[in-house]
């Protein structure tokens, strides 16, 4: 009864003050459902500047409400909880990057997206989980650097065999946990349904699931599937999603993102009735960060 009573007030309250609500997939369902625009990391970074509300409360770890406003810096980032921060993106920095073109001259870093602004300010050109492997593949150059996650970049080794993929041993600690031993557990108690596992999950993982996909690309693949279950190896809450979304079911192992649960209904309400915190980046960020994104955008992947 208090999270709905919560979640109304948010809306309403959003409504009144033309604030436009993004959460990302693995926020709780309340949160997901009151939401104007849901969605993966690609999906929000390309939403977000084509919301008409000037303010925008985001629902999600820190970097990717620092994505929405390079992409969008007229823009005001509303941030419940500034301190949701992804340990992934923190594994690397750009000191860290200048050793590694050191080390592999003439090699551009490709940059996930799950990284800082000041990571990404510092590299060539960033990817998502959904199109990281068209990136690499797009870019002539023979060799290059994969920062942070080690599983996404082993995922783009296997499926870009004609380049050499120089990875970095950061992870995602969520998918890094999922292990063979989840996913036969998940078959036993659901015969014959299909596996569908993220890029970060770990190559053993990947080895024994049926499809690799981002999560919008789980959701797609339900959608346009004959099957009416699926079994999905990413942050629980996406089964929530993929259900929501195609009427179908889905199953996921008990992979939980605390980061993503530290946004609350109440955070929300009170981010909105406070009028932030917001999300401040120097104007030379900003510009140095755009560039590696515009160029993954402009990529068409």
């Amino acid at each position: 009864m208090r999270e709905v009573f919560l979640a109304n007030r948010v809306r309403r309250l959003a409504d009144e003050l033309g604030v436009a609500i993004m959460a990302h997939n693995y926020q709780i369902p309340a949160i997901q459902d009151l939401a104007d625009l849901v969605g993966d990391s690609l999906v929000l970074a390309m939403g977000g500047p084509r919301l008409a509300q000037r303010t925008v409360l985001f629902c999600g770890v820190s970097f990717m409400a620092e994505t929405v406003k390079v992409l969008a810096p007229e823009k005001r980032v509303l941030h419940p909880v500034p301190d949701a921060m992804c340990p992934m993106a923190g594994m690397v920095d750009p000191v860290i990057l200048e050793g590694l073109r050191k080390e592999s001259p003439g090699a551009p870093i490709v940059a996930y997206v799950n990284t800082t602004a000041e990571t990404k300010a510092a590299s060539d050109i960033c990817c998502t989980s959904a199109n990281a492997v068209e990136i690499v593949r797009g870019l002539p150059e023979k060799r290059v650097i994969f920062v942070p996650d080690r599983n996404l970049g082993a995922y783009v080794q296997r499926m870009v065999p004609e380049k050499e993929v120089v990875t970095y041993p950061g992870y995602c600690h969520v998918h890094d946990n999922i292990t063979p031993g989840h996913v036969a557990a998940l078959r036993r108690a659901h015969p014959g349904v299909e596996v569908l596992a993220h890029p970060e999950c770990r190559p053993e993982v990947i080895d024994v699931s049926d499809h690799v996909y981002s999560t919008e690309g789980m959701i797609r693949h339900a959608r346009d599937s004959p099957s009416g279950e699926f079994i999905v190896l990413t942050e629980r809450e996406l089964a929530y999603r993929l259900t929501a979304v195609t009427g179908k079911r889905a199953y996921a192992p008990d992979a939980v993102c605390p980061n993503m649960k530290k946004i609350t209904l109440a955070s929300m309400l009170r981010v909105l009735t406070e009028d932030g915190p917001t999300v401040e980046l120097d104007p030379d960020l900003i510009v140095r960060a755009r560039r590696p994104i515009e160029r993954m955008l402009a990529a068409g992947r």
